[in-house]
């Protein structure tokens, strides 16, 4: 009953934001979308489709917001002006009762709250759609923040991501670009990153390995995760102090250079890419905090990228080859990677790049948009079968997110002349001398362990590879041998029957 009434509501709210245009754009001639407009004449919508996507999913509620971020992160999918719009969702949602979330770190640890805790605030100091979090003293003075992630939210997930996935399905089946679109794929990736974020475990898990990868930075400070103080449903970590990166007003005045805080948020994305193959994915404004000392602090740990070696080879000759606007070397990274057919022509490829990137180089290096350079190479290689990697859509999403912040702290921010001594000096490290030497050290164990016992190794390799040359040929001498023993068992028992007649014949016994 519930879900029916939910599927009502969900109609309802699309009909009043008039949502139906995006199914209706299915007709090529446009007279079906024109008809229905004229008959919902009383219901005039002035605003763009966007905006009105973008409200209805406001309307509908935490989870369907969450939806509509993640889906704005899909630009390889989404036309530019709905992805825009859709980037501005943000959680606002409500606080839930203090004494819930007291009753659910009660529920975690088996014991009463005040004594887990020194001190509990029970006003929430932030809310979002799948947690809160609270101010708190551990034994010993310890100051913390505890997020609690919200009861009850894996029954109400599941009914909405069913009827998500029942939209998405009619939507494909009406829209002639709902296939194009894939918006079955994108809800199951929305349930995997919500997967993620309701095991809080695995959030302490990627902020103790982020402050690792960060430890003597001078960039970027991670909070300590309290491991004694967390379960799948609370996570307690080091309290943090500083300003929001988005008041830029108050960094002036505490004295901060901005250029330089822009340059630096730039350094610490690249060298979570490009060092640790791990960087944090929700870079959003809200989610980073400014130290007097103009150090970033870094907060929730819930979306997390990773990328492997062929994953940083692929970006960094990409970007190395637009800096050098060598498009043919583009194309190729393509090919060899694997994410275009192989038998793709790649100078057609080339063609195609150009083409894009061409009219871009225009403009000056610093009005150019690194991210949005990155997602129309991706729009160019859709139309030759490539797949975009969803690893790669949530680093251009986390790319714009950076490009962003830095140009909303320092507008003359050139990301390009940022990066690029950054991605020429990993190059070198990965083809260079420097990257054989890393090479050698890194197998430098396996060598030591593997060398004193390549005598013996050859040996038995030799000997079974002798082994393995005879085998056949003295199954066959068997062979040969059987038949020649059974040829001559055959030949001796005629022999001794001719030779009794004759010797019967002889003796007259017939």
């Amino acid at each position: 009953m519930f879900r029916f009434l939910r599927l009502v509501q969900i109609f309802v709210v699309a009909f009043r934001y008039g949502l139906e245009e995006f199914p209706l754009a299915a007709a090529p001639s446009g007279r079906l979308a024109t008809f229905v407009q004229r008959l919902l004449f009383f219901r005039p919508l002035k605003e763009e489709r966007g905006v009105r996507l973008r409200r209805a999913l406001e309307t509908l509620g935490p989870i369907f917001v969450k939806f509509g971020q993640v889906l704005s992160t899909r630009r390889d999918l989404l036309p530019a002006d709905i992805a825009d719009e859709l980037a501005k969702l943000q959680d606002r949602v409500p606080p839930f009762d203090s004494q819930v979330a007291v009753a659910e770190i009660e529920r975690a640890f088996g014991k009463p709250i005040d004594q887990v805790f020194e001190r509990f605030d029970p006003v929430p100091i932030a809310s979002a759609s799948i947690a809160q979090v609270h101010l708190a003293t551990l034994p010993g003075g310890i100051e913390a923040a505890v997020k609690v992630l919200r009861p009850n939210m894996r029954p109400v997930i599941a009914r909405d991501l069913a009827l998500m996935d029942a939209a998405a399905r009619l939507v494909e089946r009406l829209w002639a670009q709902g296939k194009r679109l894939r918006l079955r794929e994108v809800v199951a990736e929305f349930a995997k990153h919500l997967e993620d974020e309701l095991d809080l475990m695995r959030e302490a898990a990627n902020a103790s390995q982020l402050r690792r990868n960060f430890q003597d930075s001078p960039l970027l400070l991670v909070p300590e995760v309290y491991w004694d103080y967390c379960t799948p449903t609370v996570m307690t970590m080091q309290r943090m102090y500083g300003t929001p990166v988005g008041q830029v007003d108050k960094l002036v005045e505490q004295g901060i250079d901005l250029k330089k805080l822009s340059r630096a948020g730039v350094e610490i994305f690249f060298t979570q890419v490009f060092r640790d193959s791990f960087f944090h994915a929700d870079m959003h404004p809200g989610n980073i905090l400014v130290t007097p000392e103009g150090k970033y602090v870094a907060l929730d740990f819930g979306i997390m990228g990773t990328l492997n070696e062929a994953d940083k080879n692929y970006l960094a000759q990409n970007f190395l080859a637009f800096f050098n606007r060598d498009y043919k070397r583009v194309a190729q990274a393509h090919v060899d990677a694997g994410w275009v057919p192989p038998g793709t022509r790649v100078d057609e490829f080339e063609s195609a790049i150009r083409a894009v990137c061409e009219p871009i180089f225009d403009r000056p290096l610093k009005e150019i948009s690194f991210g949005r350079v990155l997602l129309r190479l991706f729009q160019t290689a859709r139309r030759f079968n490539l797949e975009v990697q969803p690893q790669l859509v949530l680093l251009q999403k986390t790319l714009l997110n950076i490009e962003g912040l830095g140009r909303q702290l320092d507008p003359d921010l050139d990301l390009w002349k940022t990066a690029k001594p950054f991605l020429e000096r990993w190059m070198s490290e990965q083809v260079g001398w420097r990257g054989l030497l890393r090479g050698i050290r890194a197998e430098a164990p396996a060598w030591a362990t593997l060398l004193p016992q390549l005598p013996r190794l050859a040996h038995r390799a030799l000997k079974e590879d002798a082994a393995a040359r005879l085998e056949p040929l003295l199954a066959e001498i068997a062979r040969e041998q059987r038949r020649r023993t059974r040829a001559v068992i055959v030949l001796g028992g005629i022999a001794v029957v001719l030779l009794t007649i004759t010797t019967i014949d002889r003796l007259g016994l017939f």
